[in-house]
């Protein structure tokens, strides 16, 4: 209602348009900002730490589509800034392996961010449901190699994403991977210098990186993140994830970096990865290679193009609303913390 989106800081979201050149983006069809245009399915297919994701039915064209949905109350007037960005980041992006908006909207005291549905999840979901263990080497490649694609396109965009996670990095059913949740990103070049360092540390104690108190982070910090990512998807879960948020932040400052254990892993890989992991998780953020770097590192030469994914992980996979209704016990959330200096 409009009386209501007057009084609400987030009344200055102004949903974004595909710039001219953004290829495929371009072309998309303008989406409502009608909520009564969606039907939400009631079962969540996502959790973040101030968001709720459905999958909803669009009538106009009678597709599927994901909606992002925010409670506003729970922000400052200057975190909105924040949630902007986001959209901004996301609408703005031109690349494969990067989530698209279709369009964003306030309704009430609630923000909606509508996005493509992509019924495998994210590679958390699969993870969890398909090999708790850990993926194989060639799917976890085949994996990151998009991912870090996604990354690179990011930083050459003067942009770092603050939550690189299996659950941000989401599967559409040809195998593709697309990085999402620009919640926490953040723009280097605010000021005009690349070469800035932000102050504000945000993300997931798990995947974050050891920072001092003086030195701040750039785009090493997604690295880190990277690297641990490797690990989660080697193991099943990211080190340290038994212990609560705080003496995760106190053990990854005090303790040598996580590495890739070649003898207590399930699945057998190779030094190959256990390589790339070292570059990413080294502790000065100066001597880690750059995401166009490490994209040239050699264990990516076996990565394999998405169809693999398709054949060998998604086959069979139930859509990611039946695996949330079958999922017992509550669901599991990665909580994002912020610490500014």
């Amino acid at each position: 209602m409009p009386s209501q989106q007057q009084k609400n800081p987030a009344s200055a979201f102004i949903s974004p348009s595909p710039p001219s050149n953004a290829g495929s983006l371009a072309s998309l069809p303008e989406f409502s900002k009608n909520i009564a245009d969606y039907r939400l399915e009631p079962t969540p297919i996502g959790y973040g730490s101030s968001a709720v994701v459905y999958k909803a039915f669009y009538a106009p064209t009678m597709k599927d589509v994901a909606i992002k949905v925010i409670e506003l109350d729970m922000f400052e007037r200057g975190q909105i800034e924040e949630l902007r960005r986001e959209i901004q980041t996301m609408s703005l992006s031109k690349h494969a392996n990067l989530l698209p908006v279709f369009t964003s909207f306030v309704a009430g005291e609630r923000l909606y961010i509508v996005t493509p549905y992509l019924s495998p999840g994210s590679v958390l979901d699969i993870l969890k449901f398909t090999h708790p263990s850990g993926f194989e080497e060639t799917v976890i490649a085949t994996i990151m190699k998009q991912a870090l694609q996604g990354i690179e396109y990011l930083h050459r965009s003067g942009l770092i994403h603050r939550d690189i996670k299996a659950g941000n990095l989401l599967v559409d059913d040809d195998g593709n991977v697309q990085l999402a949740d620009f919640g926490v990103s953040s723009s280097l070049t605010d000021n005009g210098d690349r070469r800035a360092m932000r102050k504000t540390f945000v993300g997931t104690p798990c995947w974050m990186a050891p920072v001092m108190e003086q030195s701040g982070y750039d785009f090493k910090a997604d690295i880190w993140s990277f690297g641990i990512t490797c690990i989660e998807l080697a193991t099943g879960q990211a080190p340290y994830a038994k212990y609560p948020p705080i003496k995760v932040l106190m053990l990854t400052l005090q303790s040598a970096p996580p590495t890739l254990d070649l003898s207590a892993t399930k699945n057998r890989y190779t030094r190959l990865f256990k390589d790339l992991v070292d570059q990413c998780l080294i502790r000065d953020p100066a001597k880690r290679p750059t995401a166009e770097k490490l994209l040239q590192h050699a264990f990516f030469k076996s990565a394999r193009k998405a169809q693999y994914l398709r054949e060998k992980v998604l086959v069979g996979l139930p859509p990611i609303e039946r695996r949330q209704q079958a999922r017992s016990g509550s669901p599991y959330w990665h909580f994002i913390v912020a610490i500014s200096l």
